[in-house]
């Protein structure tokens, strides 16, 4: 019993660090955009968090646990947004290549962070930030104490709930508010979203640092909370970095499948230390690798499933299956005002009926509205990037696509 509860206080801490880097990640890519840089930003916020306490607490006579934990907070969630602005703007701006763009990410948060690091290590294996580890690591008071319960469900830091918050609010912002939908439409058809009216570059660049802040946290929770508030230039965060990434693929990009799915990486990754003692057997050292391979084994089969499945809402946005070409409508192609309408409404018995919206595309976003009922029936006049929108009299309960 005593085995597998330490099994599940290890599993639970090392699924919310990949947790935190497959929700930001899962983020950046419903806006469109690949970042395999994950591991250098997670790189980047931990160092950021790290250093910020470490010199507050060295620097100052009387520290606070309080003000050491907002300071790392704000300076990881900094340092990896401006990761992930760096990122933007060469695939956004500059219309670099996504793929390349983010494995010199990778690179680059390593190095930054390993350099630096060199100053605050001076000459030794690692050092530690003690009171921001406390204040991190710090359980919940009382419930913690309710016996086995409480040692599994109430022992870790705040932010390890945080994350939970987090996948729930992400799971609600997606498919509900109209910023969730146009972030969808913005990621499967971008040249189609500008047509609606929607700022493309905007939502693309705020998806992304967003999404590079929070997995910068992930990077910040590893080395204050898992890894006891030390710093030590190992390599791991890179490791878990691309754990994040393959969680993104085994989650089918929901947020709410990331809880279950960190939590089962990490139980799968400690397999090779508890296992055997429960069942009281003996495992060869050259199996542990073997055995840590786990979970990329199962996203693997978890993606070759889902492709044979073709389901649409398994799939990754479009843009992010497709290297973007163009991210707004060209000019020739958009709508003279007045010129060519789009007829939405919903039919007797709750069916929909979707007329062709720009160059014959069908959208999910307005589907989505639709379903929703946000809106009960409208007439889009696609002007040059504006829409406008009107309702049907009630004898017109049909979808009509025609040209003025």
């Amino acid at each position: 019993m005593s085995s597998l509860i330490a099994w599940i206080l290890r599993a639970i801490p090392f699924g919310t660090i990949i947790m935190y880097g497959a929700l930001g990640e899962t983020l950046t890519e419903k806006s469109g955009n690949l970042n395999l840089g994950v591991p250098g930003i997670m790189y980047l916020g931990g160092f950021a968090g790290f250093a910020s306490a470490y010199y507050y607490e060295k620097l100052s006579a009387n520290p606070s646990a309080f003000v050491c934990v907002i300071l790392a907070l704000l300076c990881a969630l900094i340092a990896s947004a401006l990761g992930g602005l760096i990122y933007a703007f060469l695939t956004i701006t500059l219309r670099a290549n996504q793929n390349v763009t983010g494995l010199a990410l990778t690179t680059f948060g390593m190095g930054v962070a390993n350099f630096f690091g060199v100053f605050i290590l001076n000459g030794a294996s690692y050092t530690a930030a003690p009171l921001a580890y406390k204040a991190f690591s710090a359980m919940i008071p009382v419930l913690s104490g309710l016996g086995v319960v409480g040692k599994v469900l109430f022992s870790y830091g705040f932010l390890a709930y945080a994350a939970i918050v987090l996948a729930v609010v992400l799971h609600w912002f997606f498919p509900r508010p109209r910023a969730g939908l146009n972030l969808r439409a913005v990621g499967e058809t971008p040249a189609t979203a500008d047509a609606a009216g929607i700022n493309v570059t905007l939502y693309k660049y705020v998806a992304t640092c967003t999404g590079a802040a929070i997995c910068g946290v992930g990077g910040l929770y590893y080395v204050l909370d898992y890894n006891q508030g030390i710093w030590a230039t190992t390599g791991q965060i890179e490791a878990l970095g691309w754990l994040a990434v393959a969680l993104v693929i085994f989650t089918t990009w929901k947020p709410l499948n990331a809880i279950w799915g960190a939590y089962l990486f990490g139980v799968l990754y400690w397999l090779y230390q508890f296992l055997p003692s429960l069942l009281g057997i003996t495992v060869a050292s050259y199996m542990t690798d073997l055995i840590q391979m786990l979970p990329y084994v199962v996203t693997i089969v978890v993606l070759i499933v889902v492709s044979l499945r073709k389901k649409k809402e398994n799939q990754p946005p479009e843009h992010v299956r497709t290297e973007p070409v163009s991210q707004t409508a060209p000019q020739q192609q958009r709508r003279p005002a007045g010129r060519r309408c789009m007829y939405i409404s919903i039919l007797p018995g709750e069916q929909v009926e979707v007329a062709l919206t720009n160059n014959g595309v069908l959208e999910e976003y307005y589907l989505d509205m639709l379903h929703q009922k946000k809106i009960k029936g409208a007439d889009w006049h696609f002007t040059e990037g504006q829409r406008r929108r009107g309702t049907f009299p009630p004898a017109r309960a049909h979808a009509r696509h025609r040209s003025r």
